[in-house]
């Protein structure tokens, strides 16, 4: 199965008025494991920043200015994400602003869900942990997936993090060995081909490894007041 983490960055939280996408970030899954294919672009959104969304986000009108327009880069973007499951965090945010960005391109595009489908890890997480807090710091906190890097909200770096806390959700697995994202102004896109990227020799776990996943694992389990997987065998 392949699946697209997939966060945007925006210069303020409604679309109705007016305002853009200034940042898309996504991770390519495949069969649940991270393929080294990323897709990462800014665009200049033709308009200010609103200041909360610049201070949350650190990037400004100046930054963006040189940065190619949304419509631009949408076909590009579409491709990548065709025919995958979309994992979002809060979907009807993201959603809503994309369906709003393939509209002002063109009627032709029509909209998100007819490329792909779209899952919602908030929804997932309200069910899993009702009436507690489940943005995406605090599942992060609660689910034992280290985020003391984020600093700033970025779309990849959130891509990055939410991949690991769709994991734990869906399975308790925790880190990925997911590399840091790059300082904003370093935008980049790795396309490795499928065949390569999921291509992998064996290697099996010597002790020490197997001692360290063992930790991780009973810290999660004391997080979560649930334990995955059963203890290890003498």
């Amino acid at each position: 199965m392949r699946q697209i983490v997939l966060d945007t960055e925006t210069t303020g939280l409604s679309w109705e008025k007016g305002n853009r996408i200034v940042e898309v970030g996504c991770i390519e899954l495949v069969e649940r494991r991270p393929t080294g294919r990323r897709f990462q672009r800014y665009f200049n959104p033709g308009r200010e920043m609103e200041p909360g969304a610049q201070e949350v986000t650190g990037l400004s009108l100046d930054f963006l200015l040189d940065k190619p327009r949304f419509e631009l880069v949408l076909d590009e973007l579409l491709d990548f994400i065709r025919g995958a499951e979309l994992i979002i965090h809060n979907a009807s945010f993201d959603v809503g602003f994309l369906n709003h960005e393939l509209s002002l391109a063109g009627a032709h595009y029509g909209r998100l869900e007819h490329h792909s489908s779209v899952l919602d890890t908030l929804k997932m997480a309200r069910e899993r942990f009702p009436g507690q807090r489940n943005s995406l710091d605090a599942l992060c906190k609660r689910l034992g997936v280290e985020n003391g890097h984020r600093k700033l909200h970025g779309a990849l770096l959130d891509a990055e993090l939410l991949a690991e806390v769709y994991l734990g959700l869906t399975a308790g697995q925790g880190d990925l060995g997911l590399a840091p994202v790059a300082e904003a102004g370093q935008a980049r896109s790795v396309d490795l081909p499928v065949s390569l990227a999921v291509a992998r020799r064996v290697v099996r776990a010597n002790a020490d490894e197997l001692a360290a996943h063992e930790a991780r694992i009973a810290k999660m389990a004391a997080k979560t007041g649930k334990r995955l997987w059963p203890e290890p065998t003498p």
